[in-house]
């Protein structure tokens, strides 16, 4: 069967969601063609070549654009099955299916994938329009088909001492083992974990280094769901090439818990690690279920530091009970522990998102606050405790786009900000602003985590 795979952003890595997908079905002798719309052109003369259609939607971005992508596919061929696929994929399917999609697949999706091709193969209906397929049982991973996709120049960069290295993204396990309640993974795993075969996970890098990556992002939910298994992976990626330098996701709780890891992890390349800090007001951090408190996020820095490793702190600044004392905090912190040079300006404006399923839904202290479901904006709605921040909120978006990529020490951004910030909480400048790291930190080129 003709399957197009479509992917519409996957925070400027070449996708690995429409890769691994693409091996598989392949393997099981389809014909299979890819279309990046992060990087590629819009082709109408692949969905007159199609006879179905798949869209890769594992984050908030990619399932907006994909819904305005297959409105288009339905425009062109309106009787052309299509299917979401991914994480975000049961998100808003009031929009989506009977609509726009015909099939959903979320969690581990090549199994849902290949079932529903072969019925269409087979012209049978397949049943259940909606499937939340885990992979209990799954067997073996096919290896991603990196051939069919644009080259790795055209993708995110790591940004390393002056130099600007190819990167690839791999992920050795799927799902995760927590269930913090702001996070869309565990409203789809709950909790679960799928380990990718150490052997795949290794060749699909050896495929990638060939395409000229010398540097590897694990986008894992937490590398270390699975210690045994990063180590096997790191391992085996370093014994066969011993210059190439990765970075991973780990949470707080992860890095305080495998504290004798690091060292081990450092000597195999690693260079930084994106943790998910998302606030000092350890309220908020409660109200999440994060499992760490701001003392731990302190630890957390320093054990990172102390093996040479530097922490690429992702927030969450933004939500019902947000002051803007309470952002002030957070830009206290990042001076404070040397991170200017380490975060994103856009990490100052991330505003909580509450998808359909949220496991932040049910909780007490939202309910004040919840407003209706917006199915533009996937999400729904929420007012903030203090009427000052929504606007706040919207200032620090305008000056996080003006400051994206002007300074790879992100010292301009960070000053700009913080200027706004302290007069909205009403606070008369009392300490000098940082002067930041001496030059930037290793980081990649594409700041956006979600």
């Amino acid at each position: 069967m003709r399957m197009l795979l479509v992917s519409t952003y996957e925070s400027g890595h070449q996708p690995l969601h429409v890769a691994s997908p693409a091996g598989a079905l392949r393997a099981a002798g389809h014909d299979v063609r890819c279309l990046d719309l992060a990087v590629q052109p819009w082709d109408p003369a692949l969905v007159d070549w199609a006879q179905a259609v798949g869209f890769s939607v594992p984050m908030h971005t990619a399932m907006r654009l994909a819904l305005r992508a297959a409105r288009a596919v339905k425009r062109r061929r309106g009787d052309l099955p299509v299917c979401f696929y991914g994480l975000y994929a049961p998100v808003s399917r009031d929009l989506t299916l009977g609509c726009l999609a015909d099939h959903v697949v979320a969690g581990e999706y090549e199994p849902g994938l290949l079932a529903w091709v072969a019925s269409l193969e087979a012209g049978q209906e397949i049943g259940d329009r909606l499937v939340v397929h885990l992979g209990r049982g799954r067997g073996r991973f096919a290896p991603p088909a990196r051939d069919l996709l644009p080259p790795l120049e055209r993708y995110a960069r790591l940004d390393v001492g002056g130099e600007r290295r190819l990167v690839g993204y791999v992920e050795a396990t799927h799902g995760c083992r927590h269930v913090c309640r702001h996070c869309p993974v565990p409203t789809v795993y709950e909790g679960a974990i799928r380990v990718v075969d150490a052997d795949v996970v290794v060749e699909d890098i050896a495929a990638l280094v060939d395409r000229g990556a010398a540097h590897v992002t694990f986008g894992d939910p937490d590398f270390l769901n699975a210690p045994g298994q990063a180590r096997r992976v790191v391992g085996a990626m370093h014994e066969r090439f011993p210059s190439l330098t990765f970075d991973c996701t780990v949470k707080v709780e992860h890095v305080l818990r495998h504290v004798a890891l690091w060292d081990e992890l450092a000597g195999a390349g690693c260079l930084f690690v994106v943790t998910a800090l998302e606030s000092v007001d350890d309220r908020v951090l409660r109200r999440l279920d994060k499992g760490h408190t701001a003392a731990d996020a302190r630890r957390a820095v320093a054990v990172l530091r102390a093996a040479g490793i530097e922490p690429r702190p992702s927030w969450l600044p933004f939500t019902p009970w947000t002051t803007p004392r309470d952002v002030l905090d957070m830009l206290d912190f990042v001076a404070d522990h040397d991170l200017v040079g380490n975060t994103d300006p856009v990490q100052y404006s991330i505003r909580l998102l509450l998808p359909e399923g949220s496991l932040l839904l049910d909780h007490p202290d939202l309910r004040p606050h919840l407003g209706a479901y917006d199915p533009g904006s996937l999400s729904y709605t929420w007012t903030p405790a203090d009427p000052r921040v929504d606007d706040l909120q919207r200032r620090l978006a305008a000056l996080a786009e003006r400051h994206a990529g002007t300074d790879g020490t992100h010292l301009g951004g960070y000053r700009a900000m913080r200027r706004v910030v302290e007069g909205a909480a009403g606070v008369t400048p009392a300490r000098s602003v940082p002067a930041g790291s001496i030059r930037a930190r290793p980081r990649l080129t594409e700041p956006w985590f979600c």
